[in-house]
């Protein structure tokens, strides 16, 4: 299962990366409009549907590879066992947490579909299509916490852990 977990995160990785070159392109297709003089409807609210589908898409991977960052101030002077324990209770909250601004994407996509919300632009995009992507990233958010909690539950290290107590990769 984690296995699949992993690559469900990394797929959502690359769905983030090809989001944020879809707003690039979003972004200079309206520039290179006023230049040319043509117009390109919703180019600006499709740049920020992107980008937003990028930052939720993203936070499942980050999470996942130590890449979030953690304020390690506390944890740091703790022992072995309490820090075990710090760290587990951190994670149930952060469950508890993305859990909810999970529940909550997924209804406000549900209720964007049910009341045919639309944007206010001139692009008249129904707002569940672009909404879906901050819901998929947010549930597999929950899923990387709840991932995480069983492996310190397991007794296992998280990655982010494994290197004195800092993010993984900082520089």
């Amino acid at each position: 299962m984690s296995a699949l977990l992993d690559r469900m995160f990394t797929w959502a990785g690359w769905l983030a990366g090809l989001s944020m070159i879809a707003t690039l392109a979003a972004v200079m297709a309206s520039i290179f409009g006023r230049l040319l003089h043509f117009d390109v409807p919703g180019a600006d609210a499709y740049a920020g549907y992107c980008m937003a589908a990028s930052a939720f898409l993203a936070l499942a991977h980050t999470l996942r590879r130590g890449e979030h960052i953690r304020v390690t101030l506390i944890l740091n002077h703790l022992g072995v066992k309490a820090r075990h324990a710090l760290e587990i209770f951190c994670h149930g909250a952060a469950l508890f947490l993305s859990g909810a601004l999970a529940w909550y994407s997924l209804r406000l996509v549900w209720q964007s579909w049910q009341f045919h919300d639309i944007s206010t632009g001139l692009d008249a995009t129904p707002l569940w299509i672009p909404q879906i992507g901050m819901a998929a990233g947010t549930v597999l958010f929950f899923l990387a916490f709840a991932q995480d909690l069983l492996d310190l539950l397991r007794g296992k290290s998280l990655p982010e852990v494994r290197e004195g107590g800092e993010p993984a990769h900082i520089e």
